[in-house]
Formats: C-alpha cells, structure tokens, sequence
C-alpha cells in the first residue's frame, strides 16, 4: 500500500472544507507538463497546507490523474476545482503560472482526482509525517509496505487513515493492494473503483483525447462509455472503459458495435439489415482498435467478453 501527501494552499481546501456534498474533487497543478503514477486508484492521498500552518488539512482517495483544458476541467468538477467559477478558475492558474492567459486561451492542467475527500476540523488539524522536509514543494510518496508496521511512519498513516475513514481499521501495510471485494472492510476502499466524473477524465486521458474506433478527435463529441454497464454490474474503471464518439456509443451500447477481447472491431450484420447502412464499420471489421499505452489502462479481457455475450448482435442471436 502507498500514500500520498500533496502541498496546497489554504483557499483551495477552506473553499471546499465548507463544501461537504462533494464526493469528488480536483487536486490541480498549473502546468499540464508532468504526471502522477505514485498511487493505484483506491489508496489515500492527503493534504497538507503550506507553511507557516503546515498542518495536514484532510484527505481522500486517489480516483486517476488526467490532463485536462481547463474549461474540461471545470465542466467535470466544478465546485470540486475549489473555486467559485470558471473565470476564477483561470484566475488562480494564472498567479500560479506567473504568466498571462489570453481570453481565447485554455491552456492544459494537470489533474489529480480524488473521491470521497474529508476535511479535519480547523481545531483538530494533524501534525505533517514525521520526516516530510519544510522544502517539499508539491508534495510526497510513502511506501507503506515498506515501513515496519511499529515505525514512526506506519503509526502515522495508521492513525491518520482511521480519521479520515472516522473510525479505527486494522491494517496490513503489506498486503497487496488490488484483490477483490471490500478491503479493509470499507466501501471507499474498494480498489480501482474511480469517481463517475474522474472515469470520463481518465478514459480521456488514457485514448489520448481520441475515439477508440473513428479516432476522432472532436472532444465535444467524445464520451467515455462503459462495457459493462453499472445498471448489469460494471464499475467506474478504466479498465471496463471506452473513449468514443457519441454515435458509435450509441451502436455499442445497443449491441451493433463490439470489440472481442483482441481489441478488433465487431460489426453486427444487423446494422445493414435494420437500416441500410454502416459501410464505414464494415470496412474496418476485424481490425485492431485504439487502446491506451498502459496495458492496465486498455479494456479488460473479462469485460470484453461480457459485452460481446451478452449485448453484441450477433448473426447467430436471436434479437
């Protein structure tokens, strides 16, 4: 199991501490430049303010990192950036940038997502750990599977962990962290789930803003679609995820469209038949579509399999 603790500023967590109704929020950075790959989604990310207050603020759990426009970022999140408005959105990246942004501007943010964020109460604020160094910018990792479980450190998380979950939880630092079900005996730590508005950021992110079957690029256009749908037991992952245009949504959520798990393009023959169409798809049957980089970014054999059983028409289906 790892942690996080990220730097930030007292506007952004006091603007959401009296916001306790959002269950998701963006932990931003200015620059669009780098990335995050420190957690798995599910493990706890906290906050921690700038000195002189230098206190951690409260905490959540890590939902994805995504690199997103700003206006992206604000349509997703709102509230959740930790601003009032879009315009003051832009504001606050400007100061950070310490660069103008043109009005015809939407410059690109990096964004750290975190669901079911608890804030401490002004007068109960935790201590930062025990060797966080006064010169630590944005921020910092801890392995926790590697501190003894009676170090200053494990004690640390332990403790910390139990108030942002508001109970005590019994822990074993060293136990992988993805398995199945429940872990630790709460719902908010079920790995690889993600927040609803964080699995739209990340499948973006992971298809590099482009549709996995037309490789469109319009992003009004793009929306990321489940494969196995949470109504038949899918769960907000990347890994049961699709970025596509809205059309081709559409025919893969009604079954015309499927992708067996080669990742190639399934085309129903009943496309044709019901409406006198679909040319393009069938000329692009059994070809490989776009999937992320990441092999644990790219659908999952399971889900995969269950779209093509269970919603794809095929010619031997009954309808």
């Amino acid at each position: 199991m790892k942690a996080y603790v990220g730097v930030t500023d007292g506007e952004w967590y006091r603007f959401l501490s009296s916001r306790p109704e959002l269950s998701e929020i963006n932990f931003w950075r200015p620059s669009g430049k780098q990335s995050f790959r420190v957690l798995q989604p599910g493990e706890p990310f906290f906050f921690k303010s700038h000195y002189p207050e230098n206190s951690v603020v409260g905490g959540g759990f890590y939902s994805g990192f995504a690199k997103l426009r700003i206006s992206e970022a604000w349509e997703l999140f709102g509230e959740g950036n930790g601003v009032e408005s879009l315009a003051a959105m832009r504001e606050r990246i400007k100061i950070y940038r310490r660069e103008p942004i043109s009005p015809h501007e939407d410059p690109v943010i990096g964004c750290i997502l975190i669901r079911d964020p608890r804030f401490f109460p002004e007068g109960q604020l935790a201590a930062p750990p025990p060797d966080f160094a006064s010169n630590i910018v944005q921020g910092k990792g801890y392995d926790l599977s590697a501190s003894p479980p009676t170090s200053p450190v494990a004690s640390y998380f332990e403790g910390l962990l139990a108030r942002l979950l508001d109970r005590r939880v019994e822990i074993d630092f060293s136990e992988p962290w993805h398995r199945s079900g429940p872990v630790y005996g709460d719902p908010r730590l079920v790995p690889q789930r993600l927040g609803q508005q964080a699995f739209k950021a990340v499948v973006q992110h992971a298809y590099g803003h482009r549709c996995a079957i037309t490789g469109s690029k319009i992003r009004p256009a793009l929306q990321a679609a489940h494969i196995r749908p949470l109504s038949q037991g899918g769960d907000h992952r990347i890994d049961n995820g699709l970025l596509l245009r809205s059309d081709v949504h559409t025919l893969f959520d009604r079954g015309y469209l499927s992708v067996d798990p080669d990742y190639r393009l399934l085309v129903s023959p009943r496309l044709r038949e019901e409406f006198g169409n679909g040319d393009w798809f069938y000329e692009r049957s059994g070809r490989h579509i776009s999937v992320p980089e990441r092999r644990a970014d790219r659908p999952s054999r399971k889900f995969l399999e269950w779209h093509n059983e269970n919603v794809f028409r095929a010619p031997d289906r009954d309808p």
